[in-house]
């Protein structure tokens, strides 16, 4: 309290600290804000998410077979997704940034569906979690597909992008179910579903999925 009776910067600033802590991006009077995670648990966290772009069957051979006009569209769309999923706070006004110990896209092409699949996972030791970068690197990936085939595929259409499971806070634990694509929370113990298995693609003689350092 100040000397006229009036709250002093102290109360303010701890009022301000308080309603960040409730996790909101907006405070009382319309003001972003970042929400503040100082004392959140600093522990491992994981998140998996996709994105699918829509192709034609000629382009989707021209994808596996290495004859797109533009070059290698999977491995260019992959390191696409891991710069960009690097840089999900830069791109996000209120995403925090974060120190990245994983982070792995995987594009595939599924002849039956039509489609180029991404799947993107992100892993990281700290207060918050990292489903922000998945999606963008998701996000990103995908649009990279469209740019490299769009002088000869206008049609294709990048949809589906989505969160599948994060895990880390017991709390906030989370995965899609396949069959609803709802979600629902993970009991106690449970293994999250949705990371990205390591065999071969088998699509056109390509190479297993990479890691990438930052």
């Amino acid at each position: 309290m100040s000397s006229d009776g009036k709250p002093g910067e102290s109360a303010f600033e701890d009022g301000s600290r308080a309603e960040r802590r409730r996790g909101g991006h907006v405070d009382r009077v319309g003001r972003p804000r970042m929400a503040d995670v100082t004392e959140q648990p600093v522990i491992a966290r994981r998140a998996v998410a996709e994105a699918e772009v829509a192709v034609s069957q000629e382009t989707l051979s021209a994808i596996v077979d290495g004859t797109n006009p533009k070059g290698d569209v999977l491995s260019v769309a992959e390191l696409a997704g891991v710069m960009a999923g690097k840089r999900a706070s830069d791109l996000i006004p209120l995403c925090h940034p974060v120190a990245l110990t994983d982070l792995l896209v995987r594009a595939v092409p599924d002849r039956a569906a039509g489609l180029i699949r991404i799947r993107v996972e992100t892993a990281a030791i700290g207060p918050g979690g990292v489903e922000m970068e998945a999606l963008t690197a998701a996000a990103v990936a995908a649009l990279t597909v469209y740019d490299m085939v769009r002088d000869v595929d206008p049609s294709a259409a990048v949809r589906g992008i989505k969160l599948l499971s994060r895990s880390g806070a017991e709390s906030d634990a989370w995965q899609r179910a396949p069959e609803t694509g709802q979600g629902a929370r993970v009991p106690r113990g449970a293994r999250v579903a949705g990371r990205i298995s390591s065999p071969p693609r088998g699509s056109g003689g390509r190479i297993p999925p990479r890691r990438f350092g930052s």
